[in-house]
């Protein structure tokens, strides 16, 4: 497998970053429940159909392929086929292959290149252009993430997308070496790639010409095509681009109505099984809906890795990956949930919890490939509720197939949801949604149903979700300053040392800035900052503005570890954000980082410094609420403000005249703990237990309860015969 998974339907197409979903590229192949897919928007007569025009295409180019085949040298290293000098590839390949798809003779651009818009000294060597399209061909043999000739040059896929990013007039771009055809379009709100790919060397050496016809419906030059004066957001590839973007919405909302009706069906599979009786008699319903959460949570994590193939550790064993891809993985789990209803037996389920007791040990599970991951998997109070019990094949593969694909309403057909592009934002959604809504077991406790109730956690915590447009124009004012700040402290420090192109000290200064989201719910904010600032280390790195996926997640790894910080009243809500930081995160080979330290449950709004606690408690603690009796307040005024006058020490003895704390202190020690060097689950877990220890040391729990005592005085309730004075 590759670094970015293939969906199931193609074999040599793959889409990255979410430009056009596999589900809406299916819509496109077959040309159903989707507009601009008729013989009259190709130009062609109604009597000739889009899919016969390709096929007549595909027989005249594919003798062309193996005639250029036989005749181009091949690497005696790598077995591919070499650069031609003679100009073949070019003349007697892709050049046909763009006359098929309806372009003709491509302009060439001419040395100058394509100029930048706000940098007329920045120049892009793009290849050729049509209309407002760019179309760049690199060398036959050129990687197109790789360098092409070492330090200091940039990879073509990087150089065509940041052209599409800087100049306003391009908005879409076909880049090809012969053997691969990527589709881009502007992505400069993203901090990775995004484009869709056809490998040609597979479509033509296989015979795939169903995915042939896919590549002639979506690159052929009517998808570019604007009509005179027109802006280049009116093409079809614009409008399948923002139909794709609804469809998604769409999809969005069936998925949280999926989430919950997969807990309903678990938690009746589990309450209805005959050798569960324990659950029945002693069941917590919250203590129940939260253990099913993290069970939810845990199989999504699941799909999620699986499906951009960062489960395995670079180092595990074929045999090992093959063994658990065949057996036990949840995309063998769910391709069965989509064809059977299941049974009363109970092995997948046990098999599920195998894989996820796996991914929580020391040493993973070596016989199935899996490492030993930790953070959710990490066993919590409330997952040894689920211990011991027994779920039927039926009820796991319901849970599963309401987990994996959603019905669209408006195309009334089902899609298959991207779990490799799940992000943050997605989370969000389906967090907020679930606070609205409570487990219910019927009276006889052998069912239940997730329902709206009144006074729920979202409303009574104010958990909301933040649309992604607010969140990146805050961090295009914010954030983004501060990266540019950074990275010329670190400029400056490399010119002053014996190494000035020394790329360390830039990123050195970038992992000092820090965000923190007092209110970080899900983690969408959070994880929006943490790719930013891990696509400008990247870009340091490399030289590139545009750097390549691998280099981000590396990147990704360094800056949750040092960079981000949030607080949330919500314990799930905090569980979630590091879930959803963990994604973005993980790195194959690597465990979940330690986050605990990092991501806080609490109330950020509410706290005392040390500053504070040396002056005393303020007369303005003492002050008359709705329900407060104005003579007691008046009273604990009086008396406040003769203690201060008395110079009375509240949170010290008498001999002593300072606090004795500081949080640079435990700042320093907390320090210690989070950026020791964690590569094993093992290391992790070293750390959390000094973080254990030090949150339980005298001098920590002694500093925490005089804030606590300090802020108390704030809520204290003033009336006459009030159980305590404060």
């Amino acid at each position: 497998m590759s670094a970015t998974t293939r969906n199931q339907v193609f074999t040599a197409v793959h889409t990255v970053g979410g430009l056009l979903p596999a589900d809406m590229l299916v819509r496109i192949s077959e040309g159903k429940d989707i507009p601009g897919s008729k013989p009259a928007d190709y130009g062609l007569p109604s009597s000739r159909s889009v899919r016969d025009e390709a096929e007549r295409s595909w027989e005249y180019l594919k003798p062309l392929w193996r005639d250029l085949r036989k005749h181009l040298p091949e690497s005696v290293e790598t077995g591919v086929p070499s650069a031609d000098p003679t100009g073949r590839a070019d003349a007697d390949w892709l050049a046909p292959l763009w006359r098929e798809l309806g372009y003709g003779r491509l302009a060439p651009v001419g040395p100058a290149g394509i100029t930048a818009d706000s940098d007329a000294e920045k120049k892009f060597p793009v290849s050729h252009r049509w209309g407002h399209a760019l179309i760049h061909q690199a060398a036959w043999n050129a990687e197109l993430d790789r360098r092409p000739g070492g330090p200091g040059t940039v990879p073509a896929q990087s150089m065509l997308q940041e052209c599409l990013n800087r100049t306003e007039a391009h908005l879409w771009g076909v880049l090809t070496n012969g053997r691969q055809v990527r589709l881009l379009r502007d992505s400069s709100a993203l901090a990775t790639a995004s484009y869709v790919e056809f490998d040609l060397e597979s479509i033509f050496d296989g015979e795939l010409f169903s995915e042939f016809v896919l590549l002639y419906r979506l690159l052929h030059v009517s998808r570019f095509e604007v009509v005179e004066g027109a802006a280049p957001s009116s093409c079809w590839l614009e409008r399948w681009r923002t139909e794709a973007i609804q469809s998604g919405m769409r999809a969005l909302k069936q998925t949280r109505s999926g989430v919950q009706e997969a807990i309903a069906v678990l938690a009746t599979g589990f309450l209805k099984h005959p050798a569960n009786r324990g659950l029945r008699e002693n069941l917590d319903a919250d203590e129940f809906q939260h253990a099913l959460l993290r069970l939810v949570y845990r199989m999504l994590f699941v799909f999620v890795a699986e499906d951009r193939d960062v489960l395995h550790a670079p180092t595990a064993i074929a045999e090992a990956c093959e063994r658990y891809q065949r057996y036990f993985s949840t995309s063998r789990l769910r391709q069965v949930s989509r064809r059977r209803r299941g049974t009363a037996h109970t092995d997948l389920y046990e098999a599920l919890r195998l894989v996820m007791d796996s991914l929580g040990r020391d040493e993973g599970r070596p016989e199935l490939g899996l490492p030993g991951l930790g953070g959710i998997f990490e066993e919590s109070q409330s997952d040894r509720l689920l211990h011991g019990l027994a779920l039927s094949n039926e009820s796991l593969l319901t849970a599963v197939r309401h987990l994996s694909q959603v019905k669209d309403p408006a195309s009334n057909r089902y899609r298959t949801i991207d779990y490799r592009h799940l992000g943050a934002e997605e989370l969000g959604s389906v967090y907020e949604f679930l606070l609205e809504l409570r487990l219910m077991p019927a009276d006889d406790k052998r069912s239940a149903r997730m329902v709206e109730v009144g006074g729920n956690a979202r409303k009574t915590t104010g958990s909301f979700y933040t649309h992604s447009a607010i969140i990146d124009c805050l961090l295009d004012s914010a954030l983004d300053p501060l990266l540019d700040d950074a990275v010329e402290r670190g400029v400056a420090r490399a010119a002053g040392s014996a190494s000035p192109n020394d790329t360390a000290p830039i990123v050195d200064e970038l992992l000092k800035v820090t965000v923190c989201d007092p209110a970080c719910g899900s983690g969408h904010f959070l994880v929006a900052a943490a790719r930013r600032i891990a696509k400008r280390i990247a870009a340091v790195r490399e030289g590139n503005p545009e750097p390549t996926p691998s280099s981000i997640r590396t990147a990704m790894w360094e800056v949750v570890t040092h960079c981000i910080y949030g607080v949330d009243l919500n314990p799930m809500a905090v569980e979630l954000a590091k879930v959803s930081l963990w994604l973005e995160a993980l790195e194959p080979g690597k465990p979940l980082g330690f986050l605990d330290a990092h991501i806080k449950q609490g109330n950020a709004l509410v706290g005392a410094t040390p500053t504070m606690l040396a002056r005393g408690i303020p007369n303005d603690a003492f002050t008359s609420l709705e329900g407060d009796d104005d003579s007691v307040v008046n009273d604990l005024r009086t008396i406040n403000r003769n203690e201060h006058e008395g110079q009375v020490g509240l949170f010290v003895s008498d001999a002593e005249r300072e606090i004795p704390m500081a949080n640079a202190a435990f700042a320093d020690e907390l320090q210690r703990i989070t950026t020791r060097q964690a590569n094993t689950l093992t290391d992790v877990r070293r750390q959390s237990a000094e973080f254990q220890k030090w949150q339980n040391s005298p001098a920590y729990l002694h500093a925490v309860h005089v804030a606590d005592a300090w802020c108390s005085a704030f809520y204290w309730s003033k009336t006459e015969g009030s159980p305590q004075w404060p």
